[in-house]
């Protein structure tokens, strides 16, 4: 079997003690948490994939080379001539045959050089906000919603510069991602979510066979911090069990962040839910949200520490990033997370700079283990909005597996 190698770039991992915006819908959240004295805290390593398997693989090759066709965007509404030749997808992957349960997607291949550059999965978090409103149209993805609602400008600062990037709504009931059953959506949880964004995964590679072997990285923001270090268990556990008789998903790291034009929210909203554009990413008509309410979160660990630790015993890199302005998700708290894992400095704290200028981007400590915490210099909850330079700058040093550069321009 074929091996697709992993990495993860995380933010908001500390303990959870810290409208429709993904910020708000966090600090919402962890209220909640706090106020629930029935909450499902658990504090041992997320690891392995439960009741889910029967999902794995439920097309032909024939049929899942005839869904990617089907899934290619020739063009989005309004989209900048000078990118129509970018290679685009959008569809809905299975994820619970049974019950109905469908993760929306939107792809970006890299403008340039696709076939060498790795594959990356952003996810947003809420939890229950939307990867494409917000980390595609607002944050990392090829493009940004003009202020008259209808047209799209190029984003200078895409991560699709550096990767292949996959978009993903979920769990279900965000966004565009839909199960069959409403009650569904009162199912949700740290666990079922990183259990449905494997399947996912497993099912999206078949449909994307190209992309079987290629390095594979995990990034995204606020609550994500919580849900990708559990998807990045389940995929290790998943290889180590299943070597020899299934596809594996060749994890290289983990990397996590979050900030925007206060407007954007409102652009991107009439953008997303023009009938047009639903159609031209393959979309079921929907009234489309950033975030969404009607979701209930049944378990979520109070913290990351022993998943963490796990993770990096297994020798996976993990980059943690904050803003340095960031309320909800503190540097100080991630500090505290790292505090807890116990480990040594190997790199000392020390300024990385962002471009021929000499531009400070933030700070950057690594730890044994290979472990890295960066801050970002004038960022709050959602760092590639607030600085899209240096957020470039450091996803490109995390996929690289370097430093952030200390002199001279990367």
């Amino acid at each position: 079997m074929r091996n697709t190698t992993f990495g993860l770039l995380l933010i908001c991992v500390a303990a959870l003690h810290a409208d429709a915006s993904q910020e708000a819908q966090l600090r919402k959240f962890i209220r909640s948490r706090w106020n629930n004295s029935n909450a499902n805290i658990i504090d041992e390593p997320r690891v392995g994939i439960t009741n889910t398997t029967s999902s794995l693989r439920e097309y032909s090759a024939h049929d899942m080379a005839n869904l990617k066709a089907a899934d290619k965007i020739h063009v989005l509404p309004g989209q900048p001539s000078g990118t129509i030749g970018l290679n685009q997808y959008g569809g809905y992957v299975t994820v619970d045959k049974k019950d109905g349960w469908a993760l929306f997607y939107y792809f970006v291949e890299a403008a340039i050089d696709a076939a060498a550059k790795p594959l990356l999965l952003w996810l947003n978090g809420g939890p229950g906000c939307s990867s494409l409103g917000y980390g595609a149209m607002m944050e990392v993805g090829p493009f940004r919603v003009n202020k008259d609602k209808r047209t799209l400008s190029e984003n200078l600062h895409a991560w699709t510069k550096v990767a292949n990037v996959i978009f993903l709504e979920s769990p279900v009931g965000v966004g565009f991602s839909y199960s069959n059953k409403t009650l569904d959506f009162h199912l949700s949880g740290d666990k079922s979510t990183a259990n449905d964004t494997f399947v996912f995964l497993f099912n999206w590679l078949e449909r994307f066979p190209e992309y079987k072997g290629r390095p594979f990285y995990i990034s995204g923001e606020s609550y994500s911090g919580h849900y990708a270090p559990q998807l990045a268990a389940i995929i290790l556990s998943h290889n180590l069990e299943n070597s020899s008789t299934r596809t594996l998903i060749n994890l290289q790291g983990i990397l996590a962040p979050r900030s925007y034009d206060i407007c954007s929210d409102r652009y991107v909203y009439a953008y997303l839910n023009d009938p047009r554009v639903q159609k031209a990413l393959h979309a079921r008509p929907t009234e489309w949200t950033h975030c969404t309410s009607e979701i209930t979160w049944m378990d979520a660990p109070v913290s990351m520490v022993p998943t963490l630790k796990w993770l990096i015993e297994q020798h996976l890199p993990v980059w943690l990033y904050s803003g340095d302005l960031e309320s909800v998700c503190p540097f100080i708290a991630t500090r505290y997370t790292i505090k807890d894992l116990g480990l040594n400095v190997t790199e000392p704290w020390r300024p990385w700079i962002v471009n021929e200028l000499d531009e400070v981007g933030g700070h950057v400590q690594g730890y044994t283990g290979g472990l890295v915490f960066a801050t970002v210099r004038a960022a709050g909850h959602a760092v590639p909005s607030h600085q899209p330079e240096a957020a470039l700058v450091l996803v490109s040093s995390f996929l690289n597996g370097t430093l952030p550069p200390s002199d001279r321009w990367w």
